[in-house]
């Protein structure tokens, strides 16, 4: 069975999962296409002409447990 049918209520869009951790949605999207969070398709009723920032949704446990190990790194631009 489909963890994404388990447990639909953990189910988020990057953006909430972002808001929900504090970790930037291009660091979710990053460990996603790397393996370490999954990803699960969206309702396409909910992303109808919204962009395709909603075609995609993250389980928020997986990206929580990332995230307690998250350290944001230095750039020439904080420095």
């Amino acid at each position: 069975m489909d963890p994404a049918e388990l447990y639909p209520d953990d189910l988020v869009y990057a953006h909430e999962a972002s808001a929900a951790t504090g970790v930037p949605e291009t660091v979710i999207r990053k460990w996603a296409s790397r393996g370490k969070v999954s990803r699960f398709k969206g309702d396409p009723r909910k992303y109808s002409g919204q962009g395709h920032e909603y075609k995609t949704m993250y389980a928020l446990p997986e990206i929580q447990d990332a995230a307690s190990s998250y350290r944001p790194r230095r750039t020439a631009q904080t420095a």
